[in-house]
């Protein structure tokens, strides 16, 4: 059976523990400053240990979580949660700060419109109202 490392990059250890769906994104986020290891900004060959404590923001989170094992390995969600602790979860607002666009946000009822909205369009542009 294959021995599990005592050490691992920070950033195959996030790709492991499913926050990242890409390796090649976890990378990018450890250089781009959105994970913290132990109060400090790592770089990407930073290894991860047992009871180190990461805090990740996410586009539509920020989590606080405790290295409870270490893993090079991708497994299934249920393999990945037994990895860390969860300490702390703030999700976004609701609605962006002003000046700020989130990518795929829009408010209940703005956007396209629905069937019947179109409809209704149809009906007020032929003047049948």
């Amino acid at each position: 059976m294959a021995q599990t490392p005592a050490k691992v990059r920070v950033d195959k250890w996030l790709w492991a523990a499913r926050f990242f769906k890409t390796r090649g994104v976890a990378l990018d986020a450890v250089k781009g400053g959105k994970v913290e290891l132990n109060g400090h900004k790592p770089k990407p060959s930073k290894t991860v240990t047992e009871g180190d404590v990461l805090k990740i923001t996410q586009p539509h989170r920020k989590v606080e979580v405790t290295v409870l094992q270490v893993s090079d390995k991708r497994g299934s969600a249920e393999v990945a949660e037994t990895l860390y602790r969860l300490d702390g979860e703030q999700l976004n607002q609701k609605t962006p700060p002003a000046g700020m666009a989130l990518a795929g946000y829009r408010e209940k009822g703005k956007g396209r419109p629905t069937k019947r909205d179109r409809r209704q369009i149809e009906r007020l542009a032929l003047g049948e109202g």
